[in-house]
């Protein structure tokens, strides 16, 4: 009784703020084959599914790989930038013929930059990539930067657009720089995408993985959350969350299946607890740091955790107490699409491109908020679009 009681205080007193990416409606209809509940298990948690594979190794050409002057880039802006910015960049290295240069990671403030290797697994992504196009760690030290032209490029950019728009320049100039920007952070397929390229899919889901320390110490706050989570059989959520985010937001109503644009700490909790999540439920959340501002989320589930609370207290030093948060940008995107469920309290690349991690390890757990008027209503009603409709651009590459 006092719970309830509780939920409706929160319920009354809870308000949004705003952002200017919309969520799709997310009440939808989900085919009973595309996810179900457990048995016997508290909770409404679903079982992955792992039905889907790559389909792009088949569609890979063997053409021998050329190599004619060089494509520079960088990475920018977060992990989930960094998979589009990635996949553009093999994708002109490929349809020109030139060879990639590893890029350089820069912060969002000035002078903030780290090697490629500080992040990502190089070797890895180099390997993934030989039978397509040749990748180096360093620009040769005779290519002067003078030398080389800087082109932007849209994200998704097609072999049509590289041929017609960026071809020219680089015969003309022998070295391009690549600056991807985003006309839009949606995801979804579109009728005028026609096939996606099997270079773009192995770029985008083939290429990138951590380094072996990092890595490491995502896994292991992937397993202590675990062990926080013994009455739902070791199964988590990760909600992303990040207080200040919202701040400079304004979250207002789509008008869809009382759907918003974002929601904050109280929203969430409700959202989680009338859909049947139990109290006791573990809950990652990607706030930088633990303040007031979520306080009320952990008073509905007391296992609610940020990253310092999980992560080794060897790695701390390193990876939260840097000025950089480059670092922990990676660690919750890494976190987030491992998860048992996902739930983007706030929409955006980072929500679009978690998700298509999510597709391709087969977790299609991703519930997107809404208000519910109701007491209690079924997870099933609130799986993103992008799974339920199966319209993200993982689709094309997963089959």
């Amino acid at each position: 009784m006092k719970l309830n009681l509780f939920l409706l205080y929160l319920q009354e007193k809870a308000q949004g703020d705003a952002h200017d990416i919309e969520f799709e409606g997310s009440r939808v209809s989900v085919k009973d084959s595309l996810v179900g509940a457990l048995e016997g298990n508290k909770g409404p948690w679903m079982d992955d599914n792992n039905d889907l594979n790559p389909c792009w190794p088949t569609l890979l050409s063997d053409e021998a790989v050329s190599s004619k002057g060089y494509v520079t880039f960088s990475l920018t802006n977060g992990p989930e930038y960094h998979i589009s910015q990635i996949t553009d960049a093999v994708m002109v290295a490929k349809h020109l013929g030139a060879t990639l240069v590893l890029p350089g990671i820069r912060g969002s403030k000035p002078g903030d930059e780290r090697n490629f290797e500080d992040i990502y697994d190089a070797d890895k992504l180099i390997k993934s990539l030989e039978n397509v196009i040749k990748v180096v760690k360093q620009l040769p030290e005779q290519v002067s930067l003078r030398d080389i032209a800087i082109v932007k490029v849209p994200t998704r950019v097609t072999e049509d657009y590289i041929k017609e728009h960026i071809e020219p320049i680089f015969k003309s100039k022998g070295n391009i720089r690549v600056a991807t920007y985003f006309p839009s952070v949606n995801l979804r397929k579109s009728s005028q995408d026609g096939e996606t390229d099997p270079v773009s899919c192995l770029a985008m889901f083939g290429s990138l993985e951590l380094q072996p320390e990092l890595n490491a110490v995502v896994e292991s706050m992937i397993e202590r959350l675990r062990t926080h989570s013994s009455k739902s059989g070791g199964r988590f959520i990760a909600v992303d969350l990040r207080i200040e985010a919202l701040e400079k937001k304004n979250c207002h109503s789509t008008g869809v299946g009382g759907s918003k644009t974002c929601y904050n700490a109280q929203e969430i909790a409700l959202f989680l607890r009338k859909l049947g999540f139990a109290g006791d439920t573990t809950i990652y959340l990607t706030q930088p740091r633990w303040d007031s501002s979520p306080n009320i989320l952990k008073d509905i589930f007391p296992k609610t955790f940020t990253k310092e609370a999980v992560m080794p207290a060897s790695k701390r030093s390193k990876y939260l107490e840097s000025e950089s948060s480059e670092y922990e940008n990676v660690i919750d995107f890494y976190i987030s699409s491992r998860s048992d469920v996902f739930v983007p309290a706030i929409s955006g690349l980072f929500y679009a491109n978690t998700v298509g991690k999510r597709i391709a390890l087969g977790k299609p757990q991703v519930l997107v908020p809404a208000e519910i008027s109701e007491t209690s209503s079924l997870a099933t009603d609130f799986i993103s679009p992008y799974i339920s409709k199966k319209n993200h651009l993982a689709y094309s590459c997963f089959c």
